[in-house]
């Protein structure tokens, strides 16, 4: 089964990614953007762009998305493993979408859905996605504003975007509170992920 990891910069999604490797040693453990790939290594200088263009960079994202699926993804779940991804699709939704909500030059009705149209061909959708809700100005915060992408005002949108995607798929997402402690948070990811993974033994 597929588990994902999602929230805003600064909820500590990395955090409870490294904690649950020690705990699932057996699974197989990756991220987005990929930090082992040309492609990913693409992305990040984009992310390091304050002028890159926020259509060619939502594609370098999806470019790195469909080599991530069929070089990692696709042959871990082909032989059922456990695949936990700091990060997948909805932050490209998420994120990527709020990116060319503001941009100027682009006729997109809604651009939430456009990239969601952009990935439904090919993309994976996950099992289980664990959001670590958190409010945009303690993210910014937390994440040091260090890009583009870390600023309280954007984080605003892409929160904005993270609760129409729960909205629209209620039964995948399990939200947690980002505002606990670091114990308490992975407490509850912890259990939200046992579940997850009961359900789909017993299945």
């Amino acid at each position: 089964m597929l588990v994902t990891l999602e929230g805003l910069d600064g909820s500590g999604k990395t955090t409870v990614w490294e904690a649950l490797r020690e705990r699932y040693p057996e699974a197989t453990f990756t991220r987005e953007p990929t930090d082992d790939s040309w492609y990913g290594e693409a992305v990040y200088r984009s992310i390091e762009d304050d002028d890159a263009d926020p259509l060619a960079e939502l594609f370098l994202y999806t470019a790195d998305h469909a080599d991530h699926l069929s070089r990692v993804i696709e042959p871990a779940l082909e032989r059922d493993d456990l695949v936990v991804s700091d990060r997948y699709s909805d932050s490209r939704f998420a994120y990527q979408g709020a990116t060319l909500a503001a941009a100027e030059g682009y006729d997109l009705a809604d651009p939430l859905e456009y990239v969601v149209d952009v990935h439904r061909p090919f993309s994976v959708e996950p099992d289980v996605t664990i959001y670590l809700d958190l409010d945009p100005e303690t993210a910014a915060t937390r994440a040091g504003t260090t890009n583009k992408f870390e600023r309280a005002e954007y984080l605003a949108s892409v929160r904005d975007n993270y609760e129409r995607l729960l909205e629209r798929d209620p039964d995948r997402f399990v939200r947690v509170d980002a505002t606990q402690s670091p114990d308490a948070v992975l407490e509850d990811v912890s259990t939200a992920l046992e579940s997850a993974v009961a359900d789909s033994d017993s299945s």
